[in-house]
C-alpha cells in the first residue's frame, strides 16, 4: 500500500503549461545586442530595469553591446592561475618565510625534535 507522502502527477521541477488566470507578467521590454560578429541578441527584462550595458553572446560568446555600429571589443581570456600564484599574489615573501617557519616549528614539535 503507497504511503501518504506521494503527490501524484507530478514531478520535481514541474511547473504549470500556462499560468493561471489570476496571476499577470510583470510588464517587459525588449533589448537588442549586437558583438563584432554581427550577431544579434534580443533579452527581455522587466519594464522598470536598467538594461546592462553589455551581454554575452550566446553564439560567440563575445561581449555584445546595444550600439550595432559599434559592439564591445573582445573579451581577453584570463589565463589559467595555479593555486600557489593566488598565494603569491596575497603574500609577500617575507610573510611566507614567516608562515613556513612556524609551521615547521609545529611539526618539530608535534615530532619532539622541538
Amino acid at each position: 500500500m503507497p504511503s501518504g507522502n506521494v503527490i501524484r502527477g507530478a514531478r520535481l521541477g514541474f511547473t504549470p503549461g500556462r499560468p493561471t488566470e489570476r496571476s499577470v507578467p510583470a510588464p517587459r521590454r525588449a533589448v537588442a545586442y549586437w558583438c563584432r560578429n554581427d550577431h544579434q541578441v534580443e533579452i527581455l527584462i522587466a519594464a522598470e530595469a536598467e538594461a546592462p550595458p553589455v551581454w554575452d553572446c550566446p553564439r560567440c560568446g563575445q561581449p555584445a553591446g546595444p550600439d550595432a555600429q559599434n559592439p564591445p571589443g573582445r573579451a581577453r581570456a584570463e589565463r589559467y592561475k595555479s593555486h600557489l600564484a593566488y598565494v603569491k599574489e596575497r603574500r609577500t615573501p617575507e610573510q611566507g618565510e614567516a608562515i613556513l617557519a612556524e609551521a615547521l616549528a609545529a611539526l618539530r614539535r608535534r615530532r619532539g625534535r622541538a
